[in-house]
């Protein structure tokens, strides 16, 4: 039984293959197209689950598509008749795309795939329930989901169990904690749907003392996690912004310009709103808890995206142990999709072994062969190295060591939004001057962004305040104190950045945290045994890893998006499968790097 999954029209559109309840591919269109959070229909993402299995559309049995276009437009309608007439500019911008694509989804699908089949429609938060539950580890648990809006919900819960995912209640647009913080990322200078996580990154810089006034003015926050906005300081019912002049008036002042300096002000507010986030979070987990019974959670939707959350779920939590989907935006809608129509729709059994997750360590995209690799560097006649599986670990824990910045391209892409050690670049987590080169001089973004650390699943609790993996980087934890560094009070605001604060300071946030991805051998060998090696010769189980790309453009996916980015950009060198490039042996940038269509994937 062949199923195709299919997220797309939004933000993150992706495809997702199913065959017989197991993940075969998933991948996001981005990786593509080169346009970050593309929404078009994924006929790349697709087109690539056929090649990874072998199939056509012929073959396929179903498709399913991740939420219901009609009652998602039921609910644009209604709310631009709710708001008119300010509404109204918001609802003809809308409607040219509504009627000549997003509501003939059926059609659309039949015409770009040539499938002549079954479409099946899902509710985009029933997707989300099941991008959580049908994957995790869990024979049993409740369910969480948090988002922006899906058709008309904002959040749900329930409980999964076997192949049975029952959601329980529901919150309604326009309450939304997704959209609440998206307003405050829009506030800030950041873009919405994009600029969520630098908002959370932003946040330790500063002090949560608006915490108040948004409780008073903007959310009636009650005791079970539910909640009502205030609307009157808000746009996205009825304008193209997310904030008006009344929400300018209560902050003191006018959104952040993008790219303007960032003030004390907006720190403060990032850190308002964060504080805020948080607290609906485990107010929303504990009310799951009482009213489920179950001691395990699973965590999907946009919101679970927020790592420091995330972490506060697991650590203050009535939880046992969570689980979160680590394509939990509406790009794992193309995954529950799929796994509801294999479990719910066709009434098939779920197997787990309550340990291991079905996600595959989330290596779920396209991959390159050593003979594809070979062949563009050869063409291009550009220099290299061939490595064996052994000098890799050996020469790359070596280079990490004398304070190299290597980009590092193995086996298949990552779904969802965190580099895995697949597409990463990594570096020495030791080295304090590692973040500001790496976020300067490498990936071209705000001083103040914070790195992840890779750390080896077995010594993660020597070096940090967790005691379970966090495989998917979706976990914030602190530094363990016998690894931090006494800090006399220095500057405020983005200076703090200065301060070296732990053993491991280029991956220590100004609040001691870190988001946490614990690496295991089985899941990601020569990753795990590189760092291996960099631990056996330094004392360190941790290194820098952040995504392979610089800002504003999607992960790389193939040898080609790789070489481009390592000449764009200050890495010395480049792990490129079993090829090892020195960019001191490089050509000049001017060379012709147009070679996107020349190579097809293997």
């Amino acid at each position: 039984m062949k199923i195709l999954g299919i997220s797309c029209f939004y933000h993150d559109s992706a495809a997702c293959l199913v065959c017989d309840g197991e993940i075969i591919s998933a991948v996001q269109e981005e990786r593509f197209t080169r346009k970050k959070h593309d929404s078009g229909f994924p006929i790349n993402a697709i087109n690539y689950c056929f090649k990874e299995a072998g199939l056509g559309a012929g073959d396929l049995n179903l498709v399913a598509f991740y939420d219901k276009p009609f009652i998602k437009f039921e609910r644009i309608l209604e709310t631009a008749l709710t708001y008119a007439p300010s509404g109204i500019t918001q609802f003809i911008n809308a409607i040219p795309v509504w009627l000549k694509q997003k509501l003939w989804v059926t059609e659309l699908i039949r015409r770009e795939l040539g499938f002549d089949g079954k479409v099946i429609f899902a509710q985009h938060h029933e997707s989300h329930a099941a991008s959580a539950f049908y994957p995790s580890p869990f024979k049993e648990a409740a369910f969480l989901t948090i988002d922006g809006v899906g058709e008309w919900e904002t959040a749900s819960f329930g409980v999964g169990k076997d192949n049975v995912l029952d959601i329980q209640q529901y919150l309604k647009f326009p309450n939304s904690l997704g959209l609440l913080y998206s307003a405050f990322t829009y506030y800030t200078g950041f873009r919405v749907n994009s600029g969520e996580y630098k908002l959370m990154g932003l946040a330790p810089y500063g002090n949560p003392i608006y915490k108040d006034v948004i409780l008073k003015e903007l959310i009636d926050l009650k005791d079970d996690g539910s909640f009502r906005i205030n609307m009157k300081y808000f746009g996205y019912c009825n304008s193209l912004r997310m904030t008006n002049l009344r929400f300018n008036r209560l902050f003191a002042g006018p959104p952040r310009k993008p790219e303007a300096k960032i003030t004390q002000r907006y720190m403060d507010i990032a850190a308002s709103i964060q504080s805020v986030t948080e607290e609906v979070m485990l107010k929303m987990a504990a009310h799951v808890h009482k009213v489920t019974g179950q001691d395990r959670l699973c965590l999907a939707g946009g919101v679970a995206l927020n790592c420091v959350g995330n972490g506060r779920i697991l650590r203050e939590g009535p939880f046992k142990d969570i689980w979160i989907q680590p394509a939990s935006g509406d790009a794992g809608g193309a995954l529950g999709a799929a796994l509801l129509a294999w479990h719910k729709y066709l009434g098939n059994k779920r197997i787990v072994d309550g340990v291991n997750d079905l996600q595959k360590a989330s290596l779920l995209g396209p991959s390159y062969s050593d003979d594809y690799i070979e062949c563009f560097l050869k063409k291009q006649d550009i220099p290299y190295r061939w490595l064996s599986y052994v000098d890799i670990i050996k020469e790359v824990s070596d280079l990490v060591i004398d304070g190299k910045v290597i980009g590092w391209f193995q086996g298949r892409i990552e779904f969802g939004p965190r580099a895995l050690g697949s597409r990463s670049i990594i570096g020495d987590a030791r080295n304090p001057d590692m973040q500001s080169k790496m976020n300067l001089k490498i990936k071209y973004r705000e001083s103040f962004r914070p790195f992840a650390p890779t750390v080896l699943r077995d010594k993660v609790w020597q070096w940090f305040e967790l005691e379970k993996e966090s495989p998917y980087m979706l976990l914030v934890a602190a530094i363990k104190s016998d690894k931090r560094l006494k800090v006399n009070r220095g500057p405020d605001g983005l200076d703090k950045l200065k301060m070296v604060r732990s053993l491991i300071p280029a991956v220590t946030h100004v609040d001691y945290s870190a988001r946490i991805q614990t690496v295991r051998s089985g899941d990601n060998p020569l990753y795990y045994d590189m760092i291996q090696a960099f631990s056996q010769k330094t004392g360190c189980p941790v290194i820098i890893n952040t995504s392979f790309n610089v800002r504003g453009e999607p992960l790389v996916l193939s040898p080609e998006d790789a070489y481009k980015c390592f000449m764009r950009t200050e890495m010395d060198y480049l792990m490129l499968g079993s090829f090892l490039l020195n960019k001191k042996e490089q050509p000049s940038i001017e060379k012709d790097m147009n070679w996107q269509k020349e190579f097809e994937l293997d």
